[in-house]
């Protein structure tokens, strides 16, 4: 096979490798190979065994810049520095997959890609769909964790600088975030605090890092069954001591020092006596105290401010700083000996060699290593430590043994160490544990490589890399991943790349994957080099790098066959021109020449006659001589090479046989053996199972029986105790004079016992059983205090932290409230600004500032109401985690109750020793956490042990059973009593508490929402005044100044106006009064006719009307009458149970009308509390109802419909002129007449506010899983999907048509649905318009996102295909009616982003041609997208690294937001326009289906 023009790797000393390309065929053996190297020199490279091998082959341009260095076809050392290099300087990718190792390459500059926008885009999605990160490594273990319930562990490694601090935080960061606790306790806040203070005294700068971390740490998050983060722990491995007191040139020593001295000028730092760092020994070894870029100061603070967050109290931080002066000032006292040392020599290698089965040689120096870590601690020190007034320092120092009579050092961050364990000995138990703990887990690999010493920016020096990839295991995972199938291939995309390669007959079969069989089996003759599988095709190392081979052929032939046709065409054309003239003259020469030639010819003919049979002669004679020759020699060759072939067919044969004896005798030895050994295992696994079951089947032959007698009447015990609880809680009144009486019996039975306690000891003499009872008695005493301490703990807790919200939220009430009326004010002088003016405010160039001030101003107000919301799920949470913990406590004593029973019960008897023990165990517990507790080893321990113990005294007390059968079974008698008085007693106290608890809670939240409300209220009227001065300006902006003249003898007839109107109105509220008190008065006197009618009528009472002449049955006046005792049955109708398909066929937004219809009637006779009552349940009714509801977007679209129409009739019938310009003269008659209830329409406006969040929050969850799918991933034409690029495999299988396989069909679908449910719930048309403008926003940002994060789908034709399903969205929109609100603009940066995936890329025009069209994108995300450009084939050119250059030049003035990502939580302010309705009171009709009968039309 010819292998000219293939491409190589050859090495080079200062790139390693370095490309060639072959320019002349090389055949085996040959000693030269000619090259052509980039600067199109050649080289001639030599080959054999003592000098180089053959080089390695490059792979193709498609497989270039991978994501995943096992998807190269050719996987060896230069492909993958080549690769990882080309895409760290050219796309700025520092992460790249390596089969299961992420390698993150360190950029040395801060890039945004770690935001929460970008952790958003990765949470959720599977590890090969998106581009690597770190965040795709933790959303991976995260996954497997929630969905195989097993450990993980991802493990960071790397050297000095290379990055691995900051991989690590950032994960950390990640699972924060994801992982959020549930109910608001900052534990992930808790977790990330750990960062600054690990780094403050474990990092210092070092020659090759300035925050290089001096020790391992294993970090452990604990997560909930709900997989939130509970806690988190941190063990630490091989601390450097020895920097404390010694650093090298150009280094430092840890942070926390300069960061002490930095803040000494502190007034708390005061007492420690500290200065500039450079004044002391510790600190300036390294003659050079400051890092480039970092402040000291600030860092302390942010370390100050993670220990506050961990619980670390003031006073302890003082004394930890007051510690590390110490050591400051200690450090300056010099010490002289007064005697001679003597010298020790320790004999050990100066060396200790260290190499694996990928890991490099690695020399680490040992001189003086155990003196630098040596933890011995003399006795002297101990004593000065003892004598320390400090109390931190006091109780590190505590224990003290008995045995070897040494004083050990017991501190809580390091394990402690006997100082006659070897020290070595003691790093390698560590380091077994640590191993031990990972092998327990599932891994994750991050390699973190520096890609140059002198920590440039993207700066890649190709020899260090290697050294670090090398050393790494990197290349050891590619030869793994070399020797199975790294190249995976879909069927559709291997079709789509290599059908160029099928004939036509093989293109009409019809399942392409029997196509792409087909087609393997032809082109690859070895079955062992691929391997079909579901839903891909895989290949061994090289196959793909030979078909494109195939297909550069096929092309390069085709193109050959083109230019061969094209060149032919066009040589015809001219050969004909030539031919047709030649022929005209040849018509006339050769007439001339052949009578001339013809005489010639006649003399000649007959000296070539003779000339031709002496020729014949002689030719034949040498032609049979020849021919005699070569079929002799034939015969003797075909004979030796026949024979040659007989003998090595017969060697082989005989080989055949002898292997296949010996391979059979092999193979039945080996069964054999394996046989016997089984049968050996088999037996003696099963003596152990037969072992174990009889065993098992002893103890619960003696237990069982004996736990379910005594289990007998515990059920009913259970039951009674249970009734008699609820019994003793409807009876609140009587608790403190049956607790009376209880202690009373109690002190009863106590006498009894004592007495019966002095008999039995005149019996039994020495009989320890009895005293067993009083220490059981005490324990239960014990326990009642122990509650009444834990009650009051909680009170005082849960005090604070609601003293603490209330504080907050009325601080933030009271800071908007101010905010309002500065504002106000702001706007009051312009508009006098502007009207003494008449110039400035009148240009409509200020008009868009006012509006976006206004929104922004209307986005604020939503998003603290947001925040009230989220208060007030967290208020909730607090208080259900508040009985909770009372259950638990409660708990708790009936365990202890129950494990007091006696020696009779499966339980034995607890000491008081071993009370005290139990209890503090529980009180652990109860401190860290049950989640904490269960990851903590020591109180997992003390538990085990407390079992074991528990055990041993029941076995000790079933002894002892038969010989006290009497005296136990009076002692169980008694026992039982006291744990049914004292249980009874508990659940009591514990009733009472829980009672007290609610009611405080209840009186707060009420004063509380009683001070929003007035707060609320002030802010309505500030903003109703501030509508109308916006009104006002809007005005004075359409005025021209000539009309101002006019326009203020206006105001002034209107203010006279006003006036006299005032007054007309003084004397209408005379006449409403009087009217009004007649009204009343019949309205009495009918209520007493009623009730005399109520007497004889049933015992729920019937609303009657008594028929007048001024009032008929078909004066029907828009209003229902009902009683109060069926407001609850009201409310539970129309909102609690309430299903949208019910009303359905009837007036949108019925239940709200009939509630306005019932509020009227409230308002009509005069009843403030029944219109409170009445409003107050519908929205604490509608609240629980969407609070269960909270993922239904039907019920939330159709509470949005009718809170928003309630809103809108308190309005239109309030009798505010400004809401009656629309109305009706019959609209105008059923206004409200009493009340005015513009407090709780600001309540409803609120409450609107907060379901409308709510229904963007589910519309965007359930269109979140189909975006990206639909509008990247689905591709409905024909011809323009990308060719050769494939997603990196996942550990998901994700089928065709699965969650993945949206449609764009099914995303419009699903759009359309939306809006069809709110436009039948009767939801104004605008609040729908602004849904659809938040969830095409939504379909914005995440399509962008990912579209930013995926190389596989930044090309031509998905800018194609983005093209035309937005053309598809905004067909939809235009079918709808709404491409006239603005829903567009949202999604033109995505369209945008479609165009510049399509435009061309190369010249300085097309430059300014994408600055002038991508004005909605910024520039890092135009940068991003062509870094991440992948060209459709072979055919078409990258976007090379000059124009990417020549965009950011271009760019750098632009005024914009330097954020990558499209923030996805953003949601614009929501306006709820004042909408009336058309529809009179009086011709609503209420179905007989919503059983209303007990309404009374009025």
């Amino acid at each position: 096979e010819n292998i000219t023009y293939t491409r190589v790797w050859i090495p080079d000393p200062e790139e390693v490798w370095k490309p060639a390309e072959i320019i002349k065929d090389y055949k085996e053996g040959d000693p030269i190979l000619h090259l052509k190297l980039e600067d199109e020199s050649t080289l001639e490279y030599a080959i054999g065994p003592k000098d180089n091998q053959l080089p390695f082959l490059r792979n193709p341009d498609i497989l270039v810049g991978e994501n995943d260095l096992t998807a190269l076809s050719y996987l060896h050392e230069p492909a993958v520095l080549h690769n990882l290099k080309v895409r760290f300087l050219e796309s700025n990718h520092i992460y790249t997959y390596c089969g299961i190792v992420l390698v993150a390459i360190n950029p040395y500059e801060q890039l945004q890609i770690y935001g929460e926008e970008v952790i958003n885009a990765y949470s959720g999605q599977n590890m090969g769909d998106m581009n690597p990160h770190i965040f795709a490594v933790a959303e991976e273990a995260y996954k497997q964790m929630a969905r195989d319930e097993k450990n993980q562990s991802i493990i960071v490694s790397g050297e000095s600088g290379a990055g691995k601090t900051v991989s690590a935080k950032y994960a950390m960061r990640y699972f924060a975030t994801v992982g959020g606790s549930a109910n608001d306790t900052n534990v992930e806040e808790k977790v990330l605090a750990s960062s600054p203070i690990m780094e403050a005294i474990g990092n210092a700068k070092t020659t090759r890092n300035d925050n290089s971390s001096r020790f391992g740490k294993y970090i452990q998050i604990g997560f909930d069954r709900r997989f939130h983060i509970i806690g988190a722990n941190m063990r630490t491995y091989l601390l450097e001591k020895s920097r404390v007191v010694f650093q090298a040139e150009d280094e430092r020593n840890y942070h926390i020092f300069y960061q002490l001295c930095a803040s000494a000028c502190l007034p708390e730092f005061k007492d420690l006596a500290l200065t500039s760092a450079e004044d002391f020994t510790y600190t300036s070894f390294g003659e050079n105290i400051f890092i480039e870029g970092v402040n000291d100061a600030e860092d302390l603070e942010k370390t100050r401010e993670a220990l506050s967050l961990l619980g670390v109290k003031e006073i302890h931080q003082m004394s930890i700083f007051k510690i590390i002066a110490s050591i400051l000032h200690l450090g300056n006292v010099e010490i002289v000996s007064e005697r001679d040392g003597e010298s020790c020599h320790i004999n050990v290698s100066t060396h200790i060699h260290i190499s694996y089965t990928y890991a490099v040689q690695v020399e680490y120096q040992c001189d003086g290593f155990l003196e630098k870590n040596r933890d011995t601690v003399y006795e002297e020190q101990i004593n000065i430590l003892k004598a320390s007034k400090v109390r931190l320092e006091k109780t590190r120092y505590c224990y003290y043994n008995n045995n070897k009579n040494k004083l050990y050092i017991i501190s809580s961050l390091l394990s402690s160490t006997e100082p006659d364990l070897h020290l070595i000995g003691s790093f390698r138990n560590s380091l077994h544990l640590l191993m031990e703990t990972l092998n327990a887990t599932t891994p994750h690999y991050v390699r973190c490589i520096k890609p140059n010493d002198s920590k440039e920016a993207f700066v890649f020096d190709s020899r260090r890399a290697v050294q670090q990839l090398r050393a790494c295991g990197v290349l050891e995972t590619i030869r793994i991943s070399a020797a199975g199938y790294p190249s995976r291939w879909t069927y559709l995309d291997f079709y789509s790349r290599y059908r160029v390669l099928m004939t036509k007959k093989d293109m009409t079969v019809g399942d392409k994957k029997q196509v792409c069989r087909n087609l393997l089996e032809s082109l690859i003759k070895d079955p062992d080099k691929f391997q079909f599988g579901k839903t891909k095709i895989f290949f061994r190392a090289g196959q793909v790098a030979y078909l494109e081979k195939l297909r550069a052929d096929k092309f390069r032939f085709a193109c050959i066959k083109i230019q061969k046709t094209v060149r032919g065409w066009l040589q015809r054309r001219r050969y004909l021109k030539i031919r047709k003239s030649a022929i005209t003259l040849q018509r006339y020469g050769r007439g001339y020449l052949a009578r001339k030639h013809a005489e010639y010819l006649r003399l000649t003919k007959a000296a070539l006659i003779c000339q031709k049979q002496y020729r014949m002669v002689r030719v034949r004679r040498a032609y049979l001589t020849i021919r005699q020759a070569v079929i002799t020699i034939q015969a003797f060759t075909r004979g030796m090479f026949t024979r040659r072939l007989y003998q090595e067919f017969l060697l082989h044969h005989k080989a055949i046989i002898i292997q296949r004896t010996v391979r059979g005798w092999l193979d039945r030895k080996k069964f054999l053996r394996a046989r016997n050994a089984a049968i050996v295992i088999q037996c003696a696994y099963r003596r152990v199972l037969a072992k174990r079951q009889l065993k098992q089947l002893k103890i619960e032959a003696r237990s069982v029986k004996r736990i379910k007698e005594l289990n007998i009447g515990m059920e009913n015990k259970i039951v009674q105790l249970q009734r008699k609880m609820d019994d003793q809680s409807k009876e609140y009144k009587n608790q403190n004079e049956q607790l009376s009486v209880t202690n009373t019996a109690l002190g009863t039975e106590v006498n009894k016992l004592q007495k019966e306690l002095e008999t039995l000891r005149s019996r039994q003499g020495d009989n320890t059983q009895l005293t067993s009872m009083q220490e059981e008695l005490e324990k239960l005493r014990a326990a009642l205090q122990e509650s009444h301490a834990q009650r009051k703990r909680l009170e005082e807790e849960y005090s604070s932290e609601k003293l603490g919200l209330e504080q907050v939220r009325v601080w933030e009430l009271e800071k908007e409230n101010s905010m309002l009326k500065t504002e106000k004010e702001e706007m009051n002088q312009k508009i006098r600004r502007s009207t003494s003016s008449g110039g400035e405010f009148h240009t409509p160039v200020h008009l868009p500032r006012l509006q976006a001030e206004l929104d922004e101003e209307r986005l604020r107000y939503q998003n603290l109401l947001k925040e009230f919301s989220r208060l007030e799920q967290r208020y909730d949470n607090l208080q259900e985690e508040a009985k909770i913990n009372m259950y638990n406590v409660l708990l708790c004593l009936i365990m202890a109750l129950i494990f007091s029973i006696g020696s009779e019960s499966p339980f034995p008897s607890i000491a008081m020793s071993d009370v005290s023990e139990t209890d503090g165990v529980i009180q652990q517990i109860d401190d860290m956490g049950p989640e904490n507790a269960a990851m903590d080893l020591s109180v997992f321990m003390k538990l085990q042990k407390r079992v074991r113990d528990l055990e041993q005294e029941r076995k000790r007390l079933q002894t002892n059973l038969e010989k006290m059968e009497e005296l136990s079974q009076h002692k169980v008698s008694v026992l039982k009593i006291l744990y049914e008085i004292s249980f009874t007693t508990v659940m009591e106290l514990w009733h009472v508490f829980v009672r007290l608890l609610e009611t405080q809670l209840q009186s707060q939240s009420r004063k509380h929402q009683d001070e929003l409300e007035a707060l609320h209220t002030q802010i309505e009227v500030l903003k109703e005044d501030l509508e109308k001065k916006q009104e006002t300006l809007n005005h004075f902006s359409t005025l021209p100044p000539e009309a101002l003249v006019e326009f203020s003898v206006q105001q002034e007839i209107t203010r006279l106006t006003n006036e006299n109107l005032d007054l007309k109105e003084v004397m209408e509220k005379l006449e409403k009064n009087e009217r009004k008190l007649k009204k009343q008065l019949r309205i009495y006197i009918k209520k007493v006719q009623e009730l005399e009618a109520a007497q004889s009528s049933r015992a729920r009472p019937e609303l009657t009307r008594q028929v007048t002449v001024q009032r008929k049955d078909k004066d029907f006046e828009g209003m229902l009458e009902y009683i109060k005792e069926d407001e609850a049955l009201l409310i539970r109708t129309l909102v609690t149970d309430m299903k949208p398909h019910v009303v359905s066929a009837t007036v949108p937004c019925l239940p709200a009308y009939i509630l306005f219809m019932c509020i009227r009637h409230a308002d009509y006779i005069n009843d403030d509390q029944k219109v409170h009552s009445m409003l107050t349940s519908t929205i604490n009714a509608v609240k629980k109802v969407l609070k269960k509801n909270n993922d239904d977007f039907e019920m939330t679209s159709f509470w949005l419909a009718n809170t928003s129409r309630l809103l809108h009739c308190l309005k239109q019938y309030s009798g505010d002129e400004a809401f009656m310009t629309q109305n009706t003269s019959k609209q105008n008659e059923h206004c409200l007449k009493n009340f005015d209830l513009a407090e709780y329409r600001q309540v409803l406006s609120d409450l609107s506010i907060q379901i409308y969040q709510q229904l963007i929050k589910i519309a965007e969850s359930i269109l979140q899983p189909m975006i990206v799918s639909a509008m990247l991933e689905s591709g409905s034409l024909t011809g323009v999907k990308p060719m050769g690029y494939r997603n990196r495999s996942s550990s998901m299988d994700c089928e065709t048509g699965g969650p993945g396989g949206y449609t764009l069909e099914a995303l419009i679908r699903q759009l359309g649905q939306f809006n069809t449910i709110m436009g039948e719930h009767g939801l104004d048309p605008e609040i729908g318009q602004q849904v659809i403008r938040q969830l095409f926003y939504s379909i914005n940002a995440v399509t962008l996102n990912n579209l930013l994060l995926r190389k596989d789908v930044c090309s031509w034709s998905t800018g194609m295909q983005l093209r035309y399903n937005i053309s598809q969205m905004e067909e939809w929109l235009r079918g709808r009616n709404l491409h006239q609100s603005g829903v567009m603009a949202t999604i033109e940066p995505l369209i945008q982003a479609a165009q510049l995936l399509q435009v061309k890329k190369k010249t300085s025009q097309d430059a300014e041609a994408i600055c002038t069209l991508c004005s909605a994108l910024t520039t890092q995300q135009i940068v991003k997208i062509l870094n991440l450009y992948t060209p459709l084939n072979e055919f078409e050119e990258r976007v090379t690294v000059s124009f990417i250059r020549d965009i950011q030049n271009r760019l750098q003035d632009r005024i914009e937001n330097k954020q990558l990502l499209v923030d996805t939580k953003h949601t614009f302010p929501v306006l709820f326009p004042y909408t009336p309705s058309a529809l009179s009171l009086e011709t609503i009709h209420m179905p007989a289906s919503l059983n209303l009968d007990f309404l009374v039309r009025v």
